[in-house]
């Protein structure tokens, strides 16, 4: 891990509601990940803890404060810049996959590549290359049907660290998968995160799970605690 900071917010503020019902989220949130760095994010239902990722990874905007990703404030950039740089850093696994039903594993994973303007045997290679680092060479060509609960979040997992992002934002990537399944998930996810020096900052219920991670918070009534 290095002094690097990939991500960052400041006074990070988040209410909804209005005409006379404000509910507030998330109430001044200053928050670190540093390039390698492993860091869970551990509190309630409804504490807000998707909510965080979501402004982090740009995908809402605060009601108040700012987010820096890999040097670059968020505010400042316009929308096509933000999904540009999202693209190049961020790397998302949520609880639903969110595979495309229509396309095989390989093509699932090469999407962001593609995306980001490189061509179809480069993204090709580039997806098969990861879906061998998550155990899937065998399964390239399967489609979402054809594929169990934790190869699809494998496949999801690949589809996240095609595009070697510096940062992976998990939001409880195991919630759906059996006992066994979730600890083989989390270990590759661990395992991927030291061999590629990605940070990681992972929402989740799993105590277990939050133990093996360099730091872990706790998202309290709006406000993070050590």
């Amino acid at each position: 891990m290095s002094d690097q900071v990939i991500l960052s917010c400041s006074r990070l503020t988040k209410t909804f509601g209005g005409e006379g019902l404000v509910v507030p989220v998330l109430k001044g949130i200053d928050l670190e990940l540093k390039q390698g760095e492993r860091l869970a994010i551990m509190g309630s239902s409804g504490s807000g803890k998707s909510t965080l990722l979501h402004l982090l990874g740009g995908l809402d905007k605060p009601t108040a404060g700012s987010v820096m990703m890999d040097g670059q404030e968020l505010s400042a950039l316009n929308e096509v810049q933000r999904s540009s740089l999202r693209n190049k850093c961020l790397g998302f696994v949520y609880q639903f996959h969110h595979l495309l039903g229509e396309f095989s594993a390989l093509e699932n994973v090469a999407m962001p590549l593609l995306i980001g303007g490189e061509t179809v045997a480069s993204a090709s290679q580039k997806a098969f290359e990861m879906l061998q680092a998550v155990g899937l060479e065998a399964r390239i060509e399967h489609r979402f049907g054809e594929l169990s609960g934790g190869e699809r979040q494998r496949v999801a997992i690949a589809r996240a660290l095609v595009t070697k992002p510096k940062c992976v934002l998990a939001d409880e990537p195991t919630g759906n998968l059996d006992k066994k399944t979730a600890e083989q998930i989390y270990e590759l996810m661990l395992s991927l995160n030291q061999d590629l020096n990605i940070s990681l900052l992972l929402v989740t219920h799993d105590a277990q799970l939050a133990g093996k991670m360099d730091r872990v918070l706790l998202l309290d009534d709006g406000e993070l605690a050590n």
